[in-house]
């Protein structure tokens, strides 16, 4: 192998090795949280909507005490939200207003 392509192969695997320490230690992405999140432990209750005629699914996280709800959505043949909410904070808000 000649000097001139082994230089190549040198300076290619310098920038990689830059770009991965830059990757690396960059900032993290918006959606990673910097707090590790415990596994969930799920329930889910299913039931019909008020006022509606369709049914949703309620899904409750017990260990980080989350609730969501659901619903399936025939149209578009996928589940859509309806709704989410922080069940600590909900318990703190509740617990002020008496």
């Amino acid at each position: 192998m000649n000097h001139t392509r082994q230089r190549g192969l040198i300076a290619l695997n310098a920038a990689l090795l830059l770009v991965l320490g830059l990757v690396t230690l960059g900032p993290r992405a918006g959606a990673q949280s910097a707090i590790a999140r415990a596994p969930g432990n799920y329930t889910m209750v299913g039931g019909r909507i008020n006022g509606g005629n369709s049914n949703a699914v309620w899904i409750i996280d017990g260990t980080n005490q989350e609730l969501i709800a659901v619903r399936w959505d025939t149209s578009r043949t996928m589940l859509t939200g309806i709704g989410f909410r922080d069940i600590v904070a909900d318990g703190k808000d509740h617990a002020g207003s008496r």
